[in-house]
């Protein structure tokens, strides 16, 4: 019976080695699987941040370093073009405006406006232009000749038809008069068109601070002053005597003829400064 016994607690030890044996294995198993997942995780993400590491620097470089030698060798070409039609100096007939010496032009490098100052007896007389008002190529109307000519048959198609070549859109100018000690400003707002100024308000100020200065201030104050009525709405008369009154000031067609010529030279001069400071910029 002892034998038996010790038999039996013989095969139970045996078993419960062999039990703990296969938990061990287990956990064994287990532990190299779960590191194994763990250094493919690693590899994994070792593999991914490299990947983004190098497409990074890839697309930084691409970004930082693009190409800039086909715009700039156009905006050289453009540049060439520009400056072989016009020239940087005064045209003549510009020389030759400046020769009468009536009106002086004040024409600051940058900037898009343009003033003529000149004096006349105690009068001090400024206009000023901004050759931002300049549109060349304006919508052209097709005249009735043509269209009547179209319905018979004859003559050359609406879409055939083209505009007048050097043609502008009126060119907007604002005219202050003063005289030297004596308080109050003129200003007149008027069109330059076709050799002509075509004049839509007059205004008067009692201040001749209020009526000259080009400020935000000054600016305010006028918009809560009265400015006069229309200059159409004149009686005629007195608009037949003020453009005379004008004209005896040299706001006359010769001043309308030379007012569009300037912008569109000033325009062309601010035109080539801008193709050579962009140009500079991205070759920089």
């Amino acid at each position: 019976m002892s034998c038996m016994l010790r038999s039996v607690r013989q095969a139970v030890a045996v078993s419960s080695r062999s039990v703990a044996s296969r938990h061990v294995q287990q956990r064994a198993i287990a532990f190299a699987a779960g590191s194994l997942r763990q250094a493919s995780r690693g590899s994994s993400v070792l593999r991914l941040s490299s990947l983004n590491s190098r497409s990074f620097s890839v697309s930084a470089r691409v970004l930082g370093e693009g190409s800039n030698s086909a715009f700039a060798s156009k905006l050289g070409e453009e540049l060439q073009y520009e400056k072989e039609t016009a020239s940087s100096e005064d045209p003549d007939f510009i020389k030759d405006f400046k020769a009468q010496g009536v009106w002086k032009i004040v024409d600051t490098p940058g900037s898009d406006e343009v003033t003529l100052t000149r004096s006349f007896g105690n009068e001090e007389i400024r206009l000023m232009i901004s050759i931002a008002d300049m549109e060349t190529s304006p919508s052209y109307e097709e005249p009735p000749e043509a269209a009547e000519a179209e319905e018979d048959g004859e003559g050359k198609k609406a879409d055939e038809l083209e505009p007048p070549s050097g043609v502008t859109s009126p060119i907007r100018c604002s005219i202050c008069i003063t005289k030297n000690g004596v308080s109050g400003a003129i200003n007149v707002d008027a069109l330059c068109d076709e050799g002509a100024f075509l004049l839509e308000n007059i205004s008067f100020y009692n201040d001749t601070k209020v009526g000259t200065e080009l400020t935000a201030d000054a600016d305010w104050k006028r918009r809560g002053l009265y400015v006069g009525p229309q200059f159409e709405q004149l009686d005629p008369s007195v608009q037949e005597e003020f453009e005379a009154y004008l004209v005896e000031r040299g706001v006359d067609e010769a001043l309308a003829l030379f007012i569009p010529d300037y912008a569109e030279w000033k325009e062309q001069q601010e035109y080539v400064h801008w193709l050579e400071n962009l140009k500079k910029f991205v070759e920089a």
